[in-house]
């Protein structure tokens, strides 16, 4: 007659134990080279746009990943060394009024244009500061990036407001934007950098080091 042995508290607990370590190895890793993975599939779909004489798969035995990276960024920089100079930023700038003059292909480049730039020009100062605001009720506080106000909206307020973008978490690329009188915000000394890690990460990272207590 065979026995039927259990497992006692502790084994169960160490079990457990064991798995979760496992999963907080491979979750991550798994995660990460899924993303890597979309990434490269997605951008070797550029290698399409060459002649079909030029595509690698003619003269290569086998297909490489990530050919359509290195394709993408040779064709970004070429791009942005022929805009810097004179004549390249005046054909540039023909081709970009031509395109704006397009019924509704011109206002959809336009905002996308301006969010671009904000974003990465290193002059955009869309983002002056971060800020606490009380949102979502009157006894929370949440994070924000103090934006501009419009001037035709600054001159019906009889206040100093500010306006501010409130991102969501983890996704910091949705949000809601609001005016918010100044005197109810708090200045917070910390980078947009580390505001927005803060976010994406539900507030797990943070740069504040805890002091060593002796």
């Amino acid at each position: 007659m065979r026995q039927c042995r259990f497992l006692s508290g502790g084994q169960q607990l160490s079990m457990k134990k064991f798995l979760v370590t496992g999963l907080l190895v491979w979750v991550p890793l798994g995660i990460t080279f899924w993303v890597l993975n979309l990434i490269i599939t997605t951008m070797d779909q550029t290698l399409l746009l060459l002649p079909k004489h030029w595509q690698p798969v003619n003269f290569l035995p086998f297909p490489v990943p990530g050919l359509g990276i290195i394709l993408t960024f040779a064709v970004v920089f070429i791009t942005g060394l022929l805009i810097r100079n004179v004549f390249g930023q005046r054909l540039w700038a023909a081709s970009e009024m031509a395109m704006q003059h397009i019924p509704f292909v011109g206002s959809i480049y336009k905002g996308v244009k301006q969010v671009s730039d904000t974003l990465l020009s290193g002059s955009g100062n869309s983002f002056r500061q971060v800020l606490l605001v009380r949102y979502p009720h009157p006894d929370a506080w949440s994070l924000a990036f103090q934006t501009n106000v419009p001037h035709e909206v600054a001159s019906k307020m009889d206040e100093e407001y500010v306006a501010v973008f409130i991102p969501t978490t983890p996704s910091p690329v949705n949000g809601f934007y609001f005016f918010v009188r100044k005197a109810d915000t708090i200045v917070l000394d910390m980078t947009v950098d580390v505001a927005l890690r803060s976010i994406v990460s539900m507030g797990v990272v943070s740069d504040v080091k805890p002091e060593l207590t002796p």
